[in-house]
C-alpha cells in the first residue's frame, strides 16, 4: 500500500522516469536535487525561463515579486507561486500547482495540480497528483532524537535509512488545516486527514484519519 505504484500516476509529473527506478518513495528524496538539475537541461527555452542559475520558470507560472526560488528548482505551467513563498531549493513543482504565501519548500516532488495554498511547510516529501494540504498543515521531517525514520503500518516496520523524511501523500489527498505529518508519514490514495490532526505511520488509501488517530474506511 506504500510503494511508488501504489501511490502515484506517474503521468502527472517530470520525475516519472526517475521514480520508476524505485520501489518506495521515500528512496528518490536524495536523489531529487541530481534530478531536478538533469531535468532542468533539457527544458525548452521556449517554454521555460532560467530565471537565475539553475532555476527554471514555465513562461505560463505565476511568480510573486516578493517569493524567492533558490537553486535548483523548476516551476510548472500555469503554477502560481505566491507572496513570501519560499522555495529554498530541489524543489521540483509541477503543472497547475498553487504554492502559497508563506509556504516553505525544501527537497520535494509535487506531482501536477498540488495546492500548498496557506503557510505549509513542505520537507523532503513527494506529493502526489492533486493533493491538498490545508491552511497551516505541515510535514515534519526530523524525528526529536534524531534517530533514522521508520515507516510503520499495521502489519510492519519498514528501516528508511533516513534521518530527514516527511510525508509521502499519494494522489487526491486532503489534509484538513493545522495537521502535522510526523516523520515517515504515508497516506494513500483518495484518503483524507481531519483537521487538527497528528497523523504518524500509514493510512491506507480510500480512509478518513479523524483527529483522534483514528482510522476508518470510506464508504
Amino acid at each position: 500500500m506504500y510503494t511508488i505504484h501504489d501511490l502515484y500516476d506517474l503521468s502527472h509529473t517530470q520525475a516519472a522516469d526517475y521514480l520508476r527506478g524505485f520501489t518506495y518513495p521515500w528512496e528518490a528524496l536524495k536523489g531529487i536535487k541530481d534530478e531536478i538539475l538533469r531535468i532542468g537541461a533539457t527544458l525548452d527555452p521556449a517554454e521555460y525561463t532560467e530565471v537565475t542559475p539553475q532555476v527554471w520558470v514555465h513562461k505560463t507560472a505565476t511568480v510573486a515579486p516578493t517569493a524567492f526560488l533558490g537553486a535548483p528548482c523548476i516551476i510548472g505551467a500555469k503554477t502560481e507561486v505566491r507572496h513570501c513563498a519560499f522555495v529554498r531549493g530541489s524543489a521540483l513543482v509541477g503543472e497547475g500547482c498553487v504554492v502559497g504565501n508563506s509556504v516553505e519548500l525544501k527537497n520535494v516532488i509535487l506531482f501536477d495540480s498540488v495546492q500548498t495554498p496557506h503557510y505549509n511547510y513542505v520537507g523532503d516529501s513527494i506529493l502526489g497528483y492533486k493533493s491538498h494540504m490545508g491552511a497551516g498543515s505541515i510535514t515534519s521531517n526530523v524525528k526529536s532524537d534524531k534517530t533514522l525514520v521508520t515507516v510503520r503500518s499495521a502489519e510492519e516496520k519498514i528501516e528508511t535509512g533516513l534521518k530527514k523524511m516527511g510525508a509521502m501523500l499519494g494522489d487526491h489527498v486532503e489534509v484538513g488545516c493545522n495537521s502535522v505529518l510526523n516523520p515517515g508519514t504515508v497516506i494513500g490514495r483518495n484518503s483524507n486527514v481531519y483537521p487538527l490532526s497528528c497523523v504518524r505511520g500509514v493510512v491506507p488509501e480510500n480512509s478518513i484519519h479523524k483527529n483522534n488517530g483514528t482510522v476508518v474506511t470510506k464508504k
